[in-house]
């Protein structure tokens, strides 16, 4: 056998594998995602419904600013040192991020109708769905949106911050429209690198799993924060 016939055998025999690899990590990033959000509506749910644990996170904002950079520091560190964390350990850590994001969002369900809630959640889900199908179904590159949707998201934190201060209606519900806009787009760019990463995987090892669980921190972000995005349109209050 020549050195050409050589690389095409060689090359079948990758496509076969990665084949094979592939839509089992992707499974694993959902499968990991879908976890996370779970453990968040539970927690959050059990803080909403809970006056003492109301009043204890709530009364003061401490508490909520410790949760928050709490998570922060989870996400930057888990992103950080993904290769020199084991599974277990980076699992763990995105298991207690998702705790820490429920005791922070208990206050929708204290807020909200559980019909508006639930009907926002079911809106988010059939967006989310859509546009992580055509992130991974689509031949077109979304590098370059990916791009303008990650400029728009810091510009997206800056009009939020400045909207503290302002306390406008108006300018919450365009900032809100903007977020829905880029979360959205930002789903679709996620899902299509998460599968260019995985897809240079030589099997589905613990190096490969650890790439499908940061790639699930990603999309659990979007889908989150799109929820929060859409439920100002459609949240009902108490």
């Amino acid at each position: 056998m020549n050195f050409n016939d050589y690389s095409r055998v060689t090359s079948r025999e990758r496509e076969l594998e990665m084949s094979k690899v592939l839509p089992m990590l992707m499974r694993k990033v959902y499968t990991w995602m879908a976890m996370a959000l779970a453990i968040t509506g539970v927690v959050a749910y059990g803080v909403g419904t809970s006056e003492n644990m109301m009043m204890m996170l709530y009364t003061s904002r401490m508490p909520l600013i410790v949760a928050g950079l709490a998570e922060l520091g989870i996400v930057f560190y888990v992103s950080a040192r993904i290769n020199r964390l084991s599974l277990v350990a980076a699992t763990s850590w995105f298991i207690v991020f998702s705790i820490l994001n429920g005791l922070t969002l208990g206050w929708i369900f204290a807020a909200f109708t559980m019909a508006s809630i639930a009907k926002t959640f079911f809106i988010t889900s059939g967006t989310f769905g859509a546009m992580a199908l055509i992130g991974a179904t689509t031949k077109r590159d979304l590098s370059r949106m990916g791009s303008i949707m990650f400029m728009g998201l810091i510009g997206l934190i800056i009009a939020s911050l400045v909207n503290l201060f302002l306390q406008s209606t108006m300018m919450d519900y365009i900032v809100s429209g903007i977020g829905v806009l880029i979360f959205t787009g930002l789903t679709a760019w996620d899902v299509q690198a998460i599968k260019r990463q995985l897809e240079m995987a030589p099997d589905a090892g613990e190096s490969a799993q650890k790439l499908a669980l940061l790639g699930a921190l990603n999309l659990y972000l979007d889908f989150i924060n799109l929820f929060l995005y859409l439920l100002r349109f459609f949240g009902n209050r108490d």
